[in-house]
């Protein structure tokens, strides 16, 4: 049966009961049944360089299935049960791939973002308690081994670290000097430091200890990236395995392949797309350690889609803006669909992909607390332009608005918050705090996302705005509270306010407005410089400041962020315009009870297919203010 429709998804539904399913209750169970059903089959590739005639190496089904085997056994015989955590802050690579399943076989996996900085790593590996963390050998051109050490040092209960040495990928001569020049490993923590693989190498093939009996939590996974105590989501057995369930069901098959050039501490690469692979035997190509931020990952990208004869794409807006700056300059014809999540995509930029690579584009939604999938434009079906898609079969979507009889499920095209329930959805108990899951749940099981959207009357849903302030840059999540803080430090501000203003590449890049105390005299330059010095996260330096003579505020003085998200609006496209040489400009940003925030514009004579290319690129909609004006007459 295709996914082309709401009544296809309904009828899917309507075969069986999700709980009746015959799916594995837990992942190694999954593993199991794929390894025996097509052993020979390529599961994971990894490349260390980006080449298209670069080494790589490939694990088949039945190899993939022993390494993950000998990595859970060693984890087991380092104390690790299924309530302890095993970190691992890996860049890319066939070891992250055997950590991340065998962590989640022996205890509980916890991926973390190499990119974070100390603080905000032993921060998370306090959080997760972790036992064992799987981190990279010091290497050149990578800090992740002296990073992860600073970190173990704060992180008292971590008391094995394992590592994984990307030399091994690399040919001499390359591979000879790299002896030479690493960096001294770390020793400045008291975990105990062994090799990843030849600790592994030491275990049976066979899983020493029973697996679990029946669904459990499987994955902690960290939200955002910001400093401070982290959000970290527990994620079941059964949410992974429902994710997988869907990528086999509705896409992949054992004859796919698929790149994905997204780090796996990420849940659109760990949960939709390895775990669809786990699931239907498809094989997942990963390029370089860094995916998309690999030496030459953009540059080879259709090479390397030739050389794997990729038939499904991984990508997010960012990824898709810089392949759109190369050639398609290989042979894609084997290429089914381009599969794009973490952000919207600016309608300009689908058009282009579309236009220059004939690959369609379908775009879905998701979210860590809900282990990821909620809905996706289908591919064999009507694919609305910046829609986010039917949900999937068994996720059930309602849009609520807060009134003062309480919570009320909106009217079709009503805009508010977008709550999930679905099978991953861990109802009561999404994050490891207690405290952070009061009130996060409709009517006790469908999630709050945060999301303000609508559902149209085909059953399309629609994202129109955030209710949580959460700024998203590039999919990676940023809290405005870490700016507004460090900002407030200064003697010199009054209040500020943190929002992501529009970006053609990014979808959002944190800004700034602050109100000074009376008679200041500080800078807009000064106190930018003041926020990279306190700001700990280079994502979260805000790309533009403004100070106001007053921070709009609500009547009980909470600042009024949709003023200034129409402040940020007017701004930037006016910008982009004057750049581009455009007389049009906006007059004013209103909010549409259908599309949230609009900018509205007068023509001044510019030319309107001109207009159109220079604002498609970002994701907020804009209009004609002539045209608002005809149809109040």
């Amino acid at each position: 049966m295709t996914f082309a429709s709401v009544a296809d998804r309904d009828a899917i539904e309507a075969e069986m009961p999700w709980e009746a399913r015959n799916v594995p209750a837990t992942l190694y169970g999954q593993l199991l049944r794929t390894a025996e059903a097509y052993p020979e089959r390529p599961a994971v590739s990894f490349q260390l360089q980006s080449g298209p005639n670069d080494p790589a190496e490939t694990l088949n089904w039945a190899e993939l299935k022993a390494q993950v085997t000998q990595a859970a056994n060693l984890f087991r015989s380092l104390g690790v049960g299924p309530q302890d955590t095993v970190a691992c802050v890996l860049p890319n690579s066939t070891e992250t791939i055997a950590a991340l399943l065998g962590g989640a076989v022996a205890g509980i996996v916890n991926p973390i973002n190499p990119l974070l900085e100390p603080e905000q790593i032993a921060a998370i590996l306090r959080e997760t308690d972790a036992k064992v963390v799987v981190t990279l050998r010091a290497f050149p051109k990578t800090d992740v081994a002296q990073k992860v050490a600073e970190a173990v040092r704060h992180a008292p209960n971590v008391h094995t670290v394992l590592e994984v040495d990307l030399n091994r990928y690399l040919r001499p001569p390359k591979s000879w000097i790299v002896p030479l020049i690493r960096p001294k490993t770390p020793d400045n923590h008291h975990a105990d430091l062994r090799d990843f693989r030849k600790e592994m190498a030491k275990q049976p093939m066979e899983l020493t200890f029973p697996d679990s009996p029946g669904d459990r939590v499987a994955a902690f996974f960290h939200t955002g990236g910001t400093t401070g105590m982290p959000k970290v989501a527990q994620h079941l057995y059964s949410g992974l395995i429902y994710n997988g369930w869907l990528g086999a069901r509705l896409l992949f098959t054992q004859e796919d392949n698929i790149i994905c050039p997204l780090p796996l501490f990420h849940v659109f690469a760990s949960h939709v797309i390895l775990m669809a692979a786990l699931c239907s035997g498809a094989h997942v190509v990963f390029p370089t350690p860094a995916g998309y931020r690999g030496d030459g990952v953009f540059d080879n990208f259709w090479k390397l889609c030739e050389r794997w004869k990729i038939s499904f794409v991984i990508t997010v807006p960012t990824a898709v803006s810089a392949l759109m700056q190369r050639k398609v300059d290989a042979d894609i014809s084997s290429v089914k669909y381009a599969f794009s999540g973490s952000a919207p995509m600016p309608l300009e930029l689908f058009k282009r992909f579309e236009a220059a690579c004939g690959v369609t584009v379908c775009e879905g939604y998701g979210l860590t607390e809900a282990t990821c999938l909620v809905s996706v434009n289908p591919p064999e079906g009507e694919k609305r332009v910046g829609s986010i898609g039917i949900p999937f079969p068994y996720t059930h979507v309602k849009i609520v608005k807060q009134t003062p009889d309480g919570p009320t499920e909106c009217d079709r095209d009503e805009v508010g918050e977008i709550c999930v329930a679905n099978p991953g959805v861990y109802a009561g108990s999404t994050y490891t705090e207690e405290d952070r899951n009061r009130d996060l749940f409709h009517e006790g099981r469908y999630l709050r996302t945060g999301d303000l959207g609508r559902m149209d009357a085909e059953g399309y849903l629609w994202i129109t705005g955030r209710a949580k302030d959460l700024i998203i840059r590039g999919g990676h999540n940023i809290d405005p509270a870490d700016i507004e803080d460090a900002l407030l430090a200064h003697p010199e501000v009054a209040f500020a306010g943190a929002i992501g203003q529009p970006d053609a590449h990014s979808g959002e890049l944190p800004c700034a407005f602050v109100e000074l105390v009376e008679g200041a005299t500080v800078t807009e330059e000064a106190l930018m410089e003041h926020a990279r010095v306190h700001i700990h996260e280079r994502a979260a330096y805000p790309k533009h400041l403004t100070i106001l003579p007053e921070l709009p505020k609500t009547a009980v003085g909470k600042i009024f962020k949709p003023d200034l998200r129409k402040h940020a609006i007017t701004r930037v496209y006016n910008g982009a315009l004057e750049k581009a040489g455009l007389p049009a400009r906006v007059t004013e940003v209103v909010d549409d009870r259908k599309r949230g925030l609009v900018a509205r514009l007068e023509r001044n004579g510019a030319d309107a297919e001109a207009v159109g290319k220079c604002l498609g690129a970002f994701t907020r909609p804009w209009e004609w203010a002539e045209d608002t004006k005809e149809s109040a007459a």
